[in-house]
């Protein structure tokens, strides 16, 4: 059977790597100079890794949930745990979170939207600055690190040493943010995923494999629209 997948080439790097993302496609990242028949044999080797990725039930099977009803009485996860939401009247312009989301009746009609922005900016404050800080903690530097709007990839590192975020992370615990960031961060350290990256994740995320499942089992949650 001919395996799909697109080939994405940089002058920058070094080795041939390969990625499924979530969406079930396939990315082969490839030093710029290098040959499409030393791809496509790369390739062919990892046919069974790739077969099982692709095939992964809890990861790919269950079809993408629609978003929710925000109503009186429903909830949004934030930061591990669901939280109630109220439409309350007041002339706030704002969502207030007062261990329950507060939306302003005046923005209910757009409740989806400003609930999503609200995310993003708490993406902002807190994965950001921890990526600094565990990006210390390892001894390396990135060039920019930012929050995407990615529904299937909950991180990345570019070439150019750039961070990406999925804002829906900050709907995740704590602890399962911190893997991410320090899984993408030990990206500058090891490109691949040899034993020694995962032994820098797991030395620096006490919890890599408590994380690793919460994603998997949650992680269909986390990409619902809010």
């Amino acid at each position: 059977m001919e395996l799909d997948y697109t080939i994405k080439r940089s002058a920058r790097r070094k080795q041939i790597t390969i990625t499924v993302e979530r969406n079930r496609s396939v990315v082969v990242h490839v030093p710029e100079s290098t040959s499409e028949e030393k791809i496509r044999a790369v390739v062919e080797s990892k046919r069974q890794w790739i077969y099982e990725k692709t095939r992964h039930a809890q990861k790919y099977g269950v079809p993408h949930p629609p978003g929710k009803e925000m109503v009186n009485g429903e909830s949004a996860l934030y930061l591990g745990r669901q939280y109630q939401i109220e439409v309350v009247q007041n002339s706030s312009e704002e969502i207030r979170f007062e261990q329950r989301f507060l939306i302003p009746a005046r923005l209910s009609s757009e409740r989806r939207k400003v609930l999503r922005n609200w995310y993003m900016d708490r993406a902002t404050e807190k994965i950001l600055p921890r990526a600094k800080k565990f990006a210390h903690d390892l001894g390396v530097e990135f060039a920019d690190a930012r929050i995407v709007d990615n529904r299937y990839r909950w991180g990345s590192c570019t070439t150019r040493n750039n961070l990406h975020f999925n804002w829906r992370l900050i709907k995740a615990p704590m602890y399962v943010v911190d893997y991410v960031i320090i899984h993408e961060l030990a990206h500058l350290l090891e490109a691949n995923h040899t034993p020694q990256f995962w032994n820098i994740v797991r030395v620096q995320s006490s919890k890599m494999d408590q994380a690793k499942k919460w994603l998997i089992e949650n992680g269909q949650i986390l990409e619902e629209d809010i």
